[in-house]
This record gives structure tokens, C-alpha cells and sequence, in this order.
């Protein structure tokens, strides 16, 4: 994390103290799942509490039950001055193109969807490079060349993870096997841990010894699974390595923490801008999980494959194939 915030906790206090003086702060609306996801939302918390803790200004907060909302909460959040409001999630998309639209002086960033207008920044990142690099180590670490994989809703954006960690398997072992589920329709899907509970049993019974989870609190379900069979977990968008040390092989970090921030940070010193943002590997923005709770699961050997891997992705000397650019895996 050091490095990645790069302004003293002082000078963002004055900023931020100066910016926000006639606005009422900055906000985030999570999505229905909450900021305690263990994964996505909590990434975007986690953010937020640095920036609080950093510069002493508290981001309000708002948890929609359902989509309906999504739409009343920012509206209400623009209407009481707060700025920069952050979305979380693509879900939001609609509902953060209505409000901005009618509130053209509120800044609105959305993280993972995409909308054209001067107040909306959009921050999208390059999923399938970090799945890639844990697919590889799925390969690696695979006794039986069959890896799984489990996505949330069956939408482009989930696919995308699910097409990159099938070129990272396949880069390690051409006859590996990937065996891929989706949740479901809805966005119900990154919220069902039973459900993928039954989908990572369903892959271990046809050889998977290893499974990504990229459906948000779905994603529970598979670790525990994972755990009860004595098979390896991939976690996602946080470090999810402590939930079963000894399990969770690693997990796909997507730094949503380090986007929540930087918007503060931005909006508080002058430097906010809309348009479109992308975070990969270059701008450290996707990544793979290394701490004290899976090393002991890494050899050298493979954390120096990794290493390189990664080093070949940002070179451009290894290409990942990303599924939204075609809407197929074809790579």
C-alpha cells in the first residue's frame, strides 16, 4: 500500500479542508451487497476509511437495499452538496447518468461502468490481466490440470475475468482444463454464497483442484467449499488470502481501494477530471496476492514465474485476450 498514496496526510488535510468548504464532503453509494463484502465493496471502504484517516474528512456513506435505491441515494447525496460521489459498481450506471445529468455541478466518479459526461469520471480496469496471472498460478499449483472457475452474474464484464485466467492456465499447461460456472442473471448473483458453494463442489467432483471465485459474496461460499474439500480457493478485488490461510492459493486484487482514494484526493486538490480511466498491470491497478498467508503455498520457483509473467504482460510480449473487445474468448 506505501507508495500508492502519495501526498502527506497534512497536505490532503488542507486541501481537502479548502475544497470541501462549501460543499457538504465527498460520498460513496455502495452497491445492495454492502460495504462489509469481503471483497468488492469492501475494497472501495477500505479506500475510503484511508482517505478519512489520512485527512481527517469523513466520506458519508449510503448502502441501497435494492436498485430502487441506487438512484434515490445519489440523488439525495447530490442535493445535500456532497462531491465527489462515488458509485460502485456497473449496476450503477444508469442511475449515476440520471443524477449527474440533472446535477451538473457534482462530481460523480463510477468505478466499472462507463458514462460520457463532463461531471462523470469512469474507472474500468484490465481484469483479464490479473486473472491471467492467477490463472497461471492455478496451472502451477494444479495436481490434476483441471481448474475451475465460478463467475457472479453472466454479464461481459465477469466473463472477461473468467476468459483471462483460462489463457493464464493454458499458458502454463496447453491441455489444461478450465471448467467455468456463472451464478446467475441477476445482480442477486454476486450475493449467493450457497450457490457457489454447490458450483465449486460441482467442479471438484470433475477433477478441479483449484477455483477462482470472481462473484463478489458468492465467492464465500466456493472458499468454504474449497476449505471443507481440501482443495485451493483464488479470491478477488480484495486480498481475500486470510479468510483460509492454507486454502487461498492468492487472490486477483483489483485495487478499488486505491480508485476510491485517488477521486478524494483528486477532487480536494483541483486535479479531478472526467473521462475514462484504466488501471492494469502497468499502473498497478490489477494484480495477484503475496503476504504471509499464502507464501507458504509458493515455491521461488513460482513466485519468480510470476514475476516474469507479469514483467511480459506490461511489455507487451505476452498479449491477453480481452473478452469484452469481441464479446468471445477467442484468442
Amino acid at each position: 500500500m506505501k507508495g500508492v498514496f502519495l501526498a502527506s496526510a497534512t497536505a490532503l488535510a488542507i486541501a481537502a479542508s479548502s475544497a470541501y468548504a462549501k460543499d457538504a464532503g465527498p460520498a460513496v453509494v455502495f452497491d445492495k451487497a454492502g460495504k462489509f463484502d469481503k471483497s468488492f465493496n469492501q475494497g472501495v471502504y477500505e479506500g475510503s476509511k484511508k482517505y478519512t484517516t489520512d485527512t481527517g474528512i469523513k466520506v458519508r456513506e449510503f448502502e441501497p437495499k435494492n436498485e430502487a435505491q441506487v438512484e434515490q441515494g445519489l440523488r439525495r447525496l447530490a442535493k445535500r452538496g456532497y462531491s465527489p460521489i462515488v458509485a460502485v459498481g456497473f449496476n450503477q450506471t444508469s442511475a449515476v447518468e440520471k443524477v449527474a445529468k440533472d446535477f451538473p455541478d457534482t462530481k460523480f466518479t463510477i468505478i466499472d461502468g462507463v458514462i460520457n459526461l463532463p461531471n462523470v469520471q469512469s474507472i474500468v480496469f484490465k481484469e483479464h490481466e490479473g486473472s491471467f496471472l492467477v490463472g497461471a498460478l492455478a496451472a502451477m499449483t494444479s495436481k490434476t490440470d483441471t481448474v475451475g472457475f465460478v463467475g457472479g452474474m453472466d454479464i461481459p464484464l465477469i466473463r472477461k475475468f473468467g476468459c483471462g485466467y483460462e489463457q493464464g492456465a493454458k499458458y502454463i499447461s496447453s491441455d489444461a482444463k478450465v471448467i467455468q460456472n456463472m451464478t446467475g442473471s441477476t445482480g442477486a448473483a454476486f450475493n449467493d454464497p450457497t450457490k457457489g458453494s454447490e458450483l465449486a463442489k460441482g467442479q471438484f467432483s470433475q477433477g478441479a483442484d483449484v477455483v477462482f471465485a470472481a462473484a463478489g459474496g458468492t465467492g464465500i461460499g466456493v472458499y468454504q467449499a474449497a476449505a471443507d474439500a481440501g482443495k485451493y480457493a483464488i479470491g478477488v478485488d480484495s486480498n481475500q488470502n486470510y479468510l483460509h490461510p492454507g486454502v487461498m492459493l492468492t487472490s486477483m486484487v483489483k485495487r478499488v481501494d486505491q480508485a476510491a482514494y485517488n477521486t478524494y484526493e483528486a477532487a480536494a486538490n483541483g486535479s479531478w477530471t472526467s473521462g475514462i480511466t484504466v488501471l492494469g498491470l502497468a499502473e498497478n491497478g490489477v494484480g495477484w496476492a503475496y503476504d504471509d498467508n499464502n507464501k507458504s503455498l509458493i515455491t521461488d520457483d513460482m513466485k519468480s514465474k510470476m514475476d516474469d509473467i507479469r514483467a511480459k504482460i506490461v511489455s507487451g510480449d505476452i498479449k491477453v485476450h480481452d473478452y469484452m473487445a469481441t464479446n468471445s474468448c477467442t484468442y
